[in-house]
């Protein structure tokens, strides 16, 4: 319970996360500018959701005047908070309940295909006078900014007049069952190229043969590489949690059912016979006691969360039930996210690495 208190704690970081705020301005700075203006001079991303001037409520864009004793609705992250608001005037308590009569905030969710690749700032939202505060993306708030690219499965938040936000559902989709819709064919692409960059030969200065990253390290670069850049090549990443979770499962299930197939026939002759006892015991400590000292070291001595620990030495290992059993002893996501983080460069180096030592002592 208390590593999963302190986990929490720390996934909600001032710093990564959006705040929302009224302010009441009370600037000569920005008297009398527009919010672009104003952009520019306080030099934060923040995003002004609503407006409250003379007794009418307003969606601003950047040409809005702002002027001193307005009321605004403001959304940036946490770090640039309170220099935004020492800049711009003081903080309110205002209620914005009476503005709904007028503009309402939805919850949109991208589920049209066209938009996955787009930037905020392409969709124009402000010409059918809807603001758009903020984009919810596998649970983390990011601030609206132009430059943002968005995703299919994104969720936008909104704020406009009724009407407003009916028109921009019908431009993003918001059809959840378009989600439950698989898209085999990112993952197809994903295999199709991971194979053929996989067999591509690189030469090392000094080896007599090239090293090539094979099936396990070619579709692993190739699926990052998607993962970073599909979007912007109209290429769908998104997956539902069950269809995730079933591939991972497919995927550990066929990789123990592999590997018993081509080790377990002869694996009772091996270890009886020669020096089958001494290879099983080297390859014990060999995978033993890297994970002992480096357990102790995370854990004592740089209080590293315990299970985030147990993901980094899953993917240290390049182990796949250790991460099943990860997750299944954690209850989270936490071992499976510090697993990504090492699990890449690990098999990449297992991949090159072994080719390198077996030609160099050849």
């Amino acid at each position: 319970d208390d590593e999963n208190k302190k986990l929490l704690e720390s996934r909600t970081a001032p710093k990564e996360t959006t705040k929302i705020y009224t302010i009441k301005v009370q600037s000569k700075a920005i008297d009398g500018k527009n919010l672009q203006q104003i952009r520019q001079l306080i030099g934060r991303q923040f995003v002004v959701s609503r407006q409250l001037s003379d007794g009418n409520f307003t969606v601003p864009n950047g040409k809005t005047i702002i002027h001193n004793n307005d009321l605004i609705l403001v959304v940036s992250t946490e770090a640039d908070s309170n220099a935004i608001v020492d800049l711009m005037g003081e903080l309110s308590d205002y209620d914005w309940t009476a503005s709904e009569n007028k503009m309402i905030s939805r919850r949109i969710v991208i589920t049209r295909g066209v938009i996955n690749g787009k930037t905020l700032a392409s969709l124009k939202l402000r010409t059918v006078n809807v603001n758009c505060t903020r984009v919810i993306r596998s649970g983390f708030d990011l601030l609206a900014s132009p430059d943002l690219v968005l995703q299919v499965g994104d969720r936008v938040m909104v704020v406009g007049t009724p009407d407003a936000i009916k028109r921009v559902e019908d431009m993003l989709g918001n059809t959840l069952k378009r989600l439950d819709e698989p898209h085999i064919i990112t993952i197809f692409v994903g295999i199709f190229f991971g194979i053929l960059f996989g067999s591509i030969p690189f030469f090392i200065p000094g080896m007599p043969m090239p090293v090539k990253l094979g099936l396990a390290g070619g579709p692993l670069v190739v699926s990052i590489l998607l993962g970073r850049f599909g979007s912007k090549l109209k290429l769908i990443t998104y997956t539902t949690q069950s269809a995730n979770l079933m591939l991972r499962e497919i995927g550990i299930t066929l990789f123990l059912a592999s590997v018993g197939l081509a080790s377990g026939g002869k694996f009772v002759e091996t270890v009886i016979s020669g020096n089958g006892l001494i290879w099983v015991m080297c390859g014990f400590i060999i995978t033993t006691l890297p994970l002992l000292i480096v357990g102790f070291v995370g854990r004592k001595l740089l209080k590293m969360n315990y299970f985030n620990l147990m993901g980094l030495l899953s993917g240290s290992m390049t182990d796949p039930p250790a991460l099943a059993y990860s997750n299944a002893t954690a209850g989270n996501d936490a071992p499976a996210i510090s697993y990504s983080t090492v699990y890449p460069l690990t098999m990449f180096l297992r991949v090159v690495l072994a080719q390198i030592l077996i030609l160099a002592f050849a």
